[in-house]
């Protein structure tokens, strides 16, 4: 926490570790008082104030309680703003099966992306992706950053998807590729890319790619984050095991047609 916050939530704090103490001083000072008179019209009394400074006693602890809740949210505004990959202490993070004399240059590289150089690059019959990320490249971990080379054949698609952690940035290296995004009041951003160019796919939004026609297309994406997450949106709503009921009424169709669209969703044996 700054300075500057400690500063402003003192006196606030203040207020509210003194008040308590107080008000409750002043109700026992109350009732010793009128328990020492005999006389039933003091008791009467007594129940009375005891209501009325009950009352106050607790609306004065709902302000406090408020009070406590506004510094709460006050505190964790900076980390709900600053959120995304934890910052480290060191330099990197060790794995734990690994200890720092064990550590040279092989830790810091990533060799998996060779298939795709020369005369042995892969043959693809769809939409193919290699990922580096903490997962698959280690060293990543507290880097915040993370990289991924999408490989499209000929009229192939990367499905509606999301990045829960990260913004992607796409590099399209060849090929042509038809891009879109869908923001939060339900608005579609789409542009066709040439080689050369770049797009930006804002951070948790659902987005997709599409590479049409008879040309092949390959990209580069990077990631702000050593694990942003893929939530495919197919995958997802119709992989994971949704009751078809309550799919057939959210898409206003009738379980059949979710049954379907299922199958061809299931991975080909």
């Amino acid at each position: 926490m700054s300075n500057s916050n400690a500063s402003f939530m003192k006196p606030i704090w203040n207020k509210i570790t003194y008040n308590f103490p107080c008000k409750l001083r002043t109700l026992a000072g109350h009732i010793c008082l009128h328990s020492q008179q005999p006389h039933i019209n003091a008791h009467v009394s007594l129940l009375q104030h005891i209501n009325v400074t009950s009352l106050s006693h607790r609306q004065n602890t709902m302000a406090a309680l408020n009070s406590i809740l506004l510094l709460a949210f006050i505190a964790a505004a900076p980390l709900i703003v600053n959120s995304g990959d934890p910052d480290i202490l060191t330099d990197f993070v060790i794995p734990q099966n690994l200890t720092l004399p064990m550590i040279d240059g092989n830790f810091f590289t990533f060799t998996g992306m060779r298939s795709l150089m020369g005369d042995d690059a892969p043959e693809l019959n769809s939409f193919t992706v290699l990922k580096a990320s903490a997962s698959e490249f280690p060293a990543l971990t507290g880097q915040s950053v993370s990289f991924a080379v999408l490989l499209f054949p000929p009229n192939s698609v990367n499905p509606p998807h999301t990045h829960p952690r990260s913004a992607e940035q796409l590099f399209l290296i060849d090929g042509v590729l038809d891009v879109g995004f869908v923001d939060t009041k339900n608005k579609l951003y789409t542009q066709t890319l040439q080689p050369g160019d770049m797009f930006v796919f804002p951070k948790g939004l659902v987005h997709f790619q599409y590479c049409k026609g008879r040309d092949s297309a390959i990209a580069v994406s990077a990631f702000g984050s050593a694990s942003a997450g893929t939530v495919s949106i197919p995958g997802t709503v119709f992989g994971a095991g949704i009751d078809d009921e309550v799919l057939a009424k959210s898409f206003k169709t009738d379980v059949a047609t979710v049954q379907k669209v299922k199958a061809g969703l299931a991975p080909k044996a």
